[in-house]
């Protein structure tokens, strides 16, 4: 079987015979004149045909070049006219947006999501609360997942993009710390009931900030594993264990004192809310304007008042 034909050259081809000229081609391609001739030259050898008759003064193709051209130049426009129509999907604000976020995110950002869809009625925006977490983009109908993340980002498969960095702080009920006492360096809690999340069944041990900004790992004990906010907050209520929170939850029960800050030697490393996306080449304008729409709006929100 003979190699299929060089579509780059079959262009250049084109360009010169709607150009009438080698000079012309290079210029709309913007190509050396020596590259349009060497390109015309080798689809010639290709075909064994000669397409183009040269003269001084003028260009005409031969029977067999005028036969590529008609046949060529309509596969050439389709072919222009397709990656024209893709670069404008890619960039309108329009069709379908298929996403997903943990239970607890709407929390923050169902406003959000709201506004966006007010701003731009093109979009067909689906949100999955069932699904969470960087395995759910293995799913090809997802375009977008929101996940929280502490500490350092490990699965490189992904491109993340963060949205807001919540401080967070250690929190007991003063029922355990009357039990316990209050500890006041991080290497105590090894030996304290701790709420961790479900990833501590894999090793995953609490994660603090140091003076020069490095995470410092602390194992703690834990008989109560959670991947919600929200439910390790209930048990940290209910004096089960010491829990870290992002600090903009636990604002009320602070207050109302079911709970109690617990001030300790390193700072526990800030929760991430983050947008992730599998390929950088595939996102869509879709997605970044609805990325770009939630880092304005939670900007603000890992400031401490």
């Amino acid at each position: 079987m003979s190699a299929a034909l060089d579509l780059n050259t079959v262009r250049v081809y084109a360009a010169v015979v709607d150009e009438q000229s080698f000079a012309g081609a290079a210029r709309l391609l913007a190509l050396p004149s020596s590259n349009v001739s060497r390109h015309v030259a080798s689809l010639e050898r290709r075909l064994g045909v000669r397409l183009l008759e040269r003269s001084t003064r003028h260009l005409r193709m031969t029977e067999a070049g005028r036969l590529l051209y008609e046949r060529a130049k309509p596969l050439l426009d389709t072919l222009l006219a397709t990656e024209e129509e893709l670069g404008a999907v890619q960039r309108e604000l329009r069709g379908p947006l298929r996403m997903c976020m943990p239970g607890e995110a709407p929390r923050l950002l169902a406003p959000i999501l709201a506004e966006f869809c007010s701003l731009h009625p093109g979009v067909e925006l689906e949100c999955d609360t069932r699904m969470s977490g960087l395995e759910s983009l293995r799913n090809e109908d997802v375009d977008l997942a929101i996940v929280f993340h502490r500490g350092r980002q490990d699965d490189s498969a992904f491109i993340t993009r963060e949205l807001a960095t919540l401080p967070s702080i250690v929190v007991a009920a003063p029922s355990l710390l009357a039990r316990t006492g209050t500890p006041r360096h991080v290497r105590e809690l090894k030996s304290l009931p701790c709420i961790t999340t479900l990833s501590a069944l894999k090793g995953q041990p609490w994660q603090f900030i140091d003076a020069a900004g490095e995470i410092v790992k602390v194992p703690v004990r834990s008989r109560y594993r959670v991947n919600s906010g929200e439910l390790a907050g209930a048990g940290a209520r209910q004096g089960i264990g010491f829990a870290i929170l992002a600090e903009f939850g636990c604002q009320e029960d602070l207050a109302a004192g079911r709970l109690v800050e617990v001030a300790l030697d390193l700072q526990p490393a800030p929760l991430q809310l983050l947008g992730a996306y599998s390929h950088r080449h595939s996102v869509t304008a879709r997605v970044q304007a609805l990325l770009g729409l939630m880092q304005a709006r939670l900007g603000a929100m890992g400031r401490r008042s």
